[in-house]
């Protein structure tokens, strides 16, 4: 009699540890990591903003050697692709992508990360006055000397202050590009866009101001995910105090013409980095 009703408790036990197990963990600052042994993820709650608008992150933490991809992969790779469809009280949720670093392999050069990366991340809720759970399935590629799929599942519910991560979640809102304008008179901005006349194949010429002891560079982006823009690399020609990149107008999706697509130029110049939108005319 003591034998099955120890037995019975024993379920009961184990049935309440396993819902515990995969429960995201209540007024957590961080989820449990979901990882291997060469990469994990996990969602870090940071503190709300005055508004309502929730604040958390993404981070992803890779073994030494390996790498991730940023939105735009390069000439290689695979963007991260972020489901929070299945998250509670959530109206929507914004991706922000910190500044990448260009990166050299057997092939070429990629865009991405290596070590650690955290995304920020805004949610707006249904309803303002009621909790709201996270929930991600997030696809990525992690590559070393070959690339390899794979999937994380978090979970974290947002329940007010999260002071232990904060600190690190602002750190990577501003890594962030910033949002700038086309020759703004800022001493680290992108002066010029214009095409090379008669260049065959067609050639992009952007000009960047940035404080000389600075590293410099940038990336470039089509109007849609379809195109396939080269890495810019660096040339020789320009201006006094500026930098000078050019770019094919390769890699364009067929029957698209170049004339008025607006790219997306990240130019990045030490530890900052800033967006601009460029037409080509």
């Amino acid at each position: 009699m003591f034998a099955a009703g120890n037995r019975k408790i024993g379920l009961f036990a184990a049935v309440i540890f396993a819902a515990f197990a995969i429960s995201p963990a209540v007024g957590a600052d961080s989820s449990n990591w979901d990882r291997d042994a060469r990469a994990g993820i996990r969602l870090v709650a940071g503190n709300p903003l005055p508004d309502g608008m929730q604040r958390a992150g993404v981070e992803i933490s890779l073994a030494s050697g390996w790498k991730t991809y940023w939105r735009y992969p390069g000439d290689s790779g695979v963007p991260p692709r972020f489901d929070f469809t299945r998250s509670e009280n959530v109206k929507s949720v914004a991706v922000s992508w910190p500044a990448p670093h260009r990166i050299a392999d057997g092939s070429g050069f990629t865009i991405g990360y290596k070590e650690r990366v955290l995304f920020p991340l805004r949610i707006e809720p249904q309803d303002k006055s009621k909790p709201v759970v996270l929930r991600l399935k997030l696809d990525y590629a992690v590559c070393e000397k070959l690339c390899v799929p794979a999937e994380g599942n978090v979970a974290l519910p947002l329940t007010g202050a999260s002071p232990a991560q904060d600190a690190a979640l602002t750190a990577a809102e501003a890594s962030v590009p910033r949002q700038a304008t086309l020759n703004d008179s800022k001493p680290f901005a992108i002066r010029a866009v214009h095409r090379e006349p008669g260049a065959k194949p067609q050639k992009v010429i952007v000009d960047i101001a940035a404080p000389e002891h600075f590293k410099v560079d940038l990336f470039a982006e089509g109007p849609t995910g379809n195109w396939a823009l080269p890495l810019p690399t660096p040339i020789s020609g320009a201006p006094a105090g500026q930098r000078r990149f050019a770019f094919n107008l390769d890699g364009l999706p067929t029957g698209t013409k170049a004339e008025g697509a607006e790219l997306t130029l990240t130019a990045i110049a030490g530890e900052g980095a800033i967006e601009v939108k460029a037409k080509l005319d």
